[in-house]
């Protein structure tokens, strides 16, 4: 029996999937770490800590 062979090829659709969630991933990042890094959310943030921890005792 003879087989005929596919035209289009799914040979390396998952790596370029994976680089693409990868991207995406290392974007979001980036993004957070803006976001993070500015004063008021650090003030945001601490303050929310700091109230938890005070919650607590």
């Amino acid at each position: 029996m003879m087989r005929v062979r596919s035209i289009a090829s799914d040979e390396g659709s998952a790596t370029a999937e994976y680089a693409i969630a990868t991207l995406a991933a290392v974007g979001f990042a980036g993004l957070l770490v803006v976001i993070l890094r500015s004063d008021e959310v650090r003030g945001l943030l601490t303050g929310l800590i700091r109230h938890a921890l005070s919650f607590a005792n």
